[in-house]
Formats: C-alpha cells, sequence, structure tokens
C-alpha cells in the first residue's frame, strides 16, 4: 500500500504535501490525518523550508471524513497522540469527543497556527471534513471546477468540527450552505475572499508554486510575525469561542443522533451514503 501522505521538496524553500488516497477521493480516515500531522511537523521543523503547500491526489481534494473506516475508536491505539484528549475507547459521548477533539478540531487548530505560510491547492470536491484541511492554510488556490460543500446538516449535525463558516464565508452565506447542504462554486469562493485564486485545472499546481515561490523570497520571520498579526484580529473577534461552542453543539447533535437512531448521524444519510 502507498503512503497516504506524500512529502516533497520540489524546489528550495518550499515542502508540498499530497493527500495520497486517490482511490478513496482522499477520505479522512486516522492514518490519514496522522500522517498528515506529521508531514505539517516536518515541514514547520525544518528551517530550510519558508512555505508549505498542501495538494491532493486523483480527482478531488478531499471527500472528507472516511465513514468507511472500521472501528475508528481503537485506531488511535496506533499513534502518538498529539493533544491532550484520551479516553478514546471509553463508551458513550466520551470516545467520540476526545477523537473529535484530537484529529479533528485538535489538528485543524494546530495546523491553522503553524508558523509558516501554508497554502491549500484544491480541486474537484472538497466535502466536509475537507474543509477543515484547506481552511486552516493561510492561502487557498483552486481549480476552476472546485466545490466547496459542507453537508453535515443532512447528517443531523450542525457543521464539521472545525466550525470556521463565518469567517469563510459571511454570516449570511454561512447560514444559507448549512440550512441546504449546498455547494460553493471556486468563482463564487473567491468573490466571497474565500479563495485567493481560481485557474484552469491545468495551471493549478503551476500557478500555486509560482505563489508559493514569492512568498519563499520574502524574511521567514517576518511572514512569521504577519501571519500572527492576521489570526491574533481573528481570534480577538471571538473566533475561538465560537468554534469552541459550535464544537459542543456537533458533540450534542452525535449524542442525540446515538439516543435517538443508534448512530451518531441520520441513518436516512448513511443508507444515501452506501447507495452513493
Amino acid at each position: 500500500m502507498s503512503d497516504p501522505v506524500r512529502y516533497e521538496v520540489p524546489v528550495p524553500k518550499i515542502a508540498r504535501i499530497t493527500l495520497n488516497r486517490p482511490d478513496r477521493r482522499n477520505a479522512q480516515d486516522t492514518e490519514l490525518l496522522y500522517a498528515l500531522n506529521d508531514a505539517f511537523d516536518r515541514a514547520a521543523h525544518d528551517d530550510d523550508i519558508v512555505v508549505i503547500v498542501l495538494a491532493a491526489a486523483g480527482p478531488h481534494f478531499s471527500a472528507g471524513h472516511d465513514l468507511r473506516e472500521p472501528d475508528p475508536l481503537h485506531a488511535h491505539a496506533r499513534y502518538r497522540t498529539v493533544g491532550t484528549a484520551a479516553g478514546f475507547t471509553e463508551p458513550g459521548a466520551a470516545g467520540v469527543v476526545a477523537r473529535e477533539e484530537e484529529i479533528y478540531l485538535g489538528f485543524s487548530e494546530r495546523w491553522r497556527n503553524i508558523p509558516k505560510p501554508t497554502i491549500a491547492e484544491v480541486h474537484g470536491k472538497v466535502i466536509a471534513g475537507g474543509l477543515m484541511l484547506a481552511w486552516p492554510c493561510d492561502l487557498i488556490v483552486a481549480a476552476e471546477d472546485a466545490e466547496f460543500i459542507d453537508n453535515v446538516v443532512a447528517m443531523g449535525v450542525n457543521a464539521v468540527e472545525f466550525f470556521n463558516h463565518p469567517y469563510e464565508f459571511g454570516y449570511r452565506k454561512a447560514k444559507e450552505l448549512l440550512f441546504t447542504s449546498g455547494a460553493l462554486s471556486a468563482a463564487e469562493a473567491e468573490r466571497l475572499g474565500m479563495v485567493n485564486l481560481v485557474v484552469p485545472r491545468a495551471q493549478l499546481s503551476v500557478a500555486t508554486m509560482a505563489l508559493a515561490a514569492r512568498i519563499a523570497e520574502q524574511p521567514p520571520f517576518a511572514l512569521k510575525l504577519a501571519k500572527q498579526s492576521v489570526n491574533a484580529a481573528q481570534d480577538a473577534a471571538g473566533r475561538p469561542e465560537a468554534i469552541r461552542t459550535a464544537f459542543a453543539l456537533h458533540q450534542l447533535a452525535h449524542s442525540h443522533n446515538m439516543q435517538v437512531h443508534g448512530m451518531v448521524v441520520e441513518p436516512g444519510f448513511m443508507e444515501r451514503f452506501r447507495r452513493g
């Protein structure tokens, strides 16, 4: 089996990390997420790397969480935990919350604060959990065919765990997309300010690497300070508290679905997922 994540340094100063589960449309199982976190750490700790690019193999950037992963709560035993979450195999809400604090909310927030500029290079579908890979990046370059979707309300849950929607779409557009489980085109995402640049699919990697090369010529310490300054402005407006509240409501929805349906999401959605 191939590695779920590839790590390359194609040119000096730029690390290129590639999601590498094309047969599963880069759906995120536990192995992929820990491998991605290791790759981000590797680039962050390498003083020769100035800019980090996150790309994806295959027809789509990411189909979100891998809903077919067997026994996901026990999967953590193979990895060194990164955050302070514990009790992954505990019954009830305890195990689910621990898992999602570690590899969903925890990883996304951790990647957002990497002290180096990061660029997401996206194409095809970016569904639900796929947003939680692109949104932590500082910049997004999208192919014209990219679509951004959070269909988690259709699963009986409020939204994905990394609730950055109001800061990416704006408040009313966030509500519209969540309420309808709708899709946002690359062009509209650029108009809303979520995407920095839209290019033809054939030019995607070239355009992303050209942007990364321009950034890589800047002084690394100044880049770090600029990133921290913008992130601090966003956090001062209450973003961390809003995300933690939405995460708690996400867990409430899982608990409700377990009590009513015996599973963490709506069974109707799972039936459509299995057929699709």
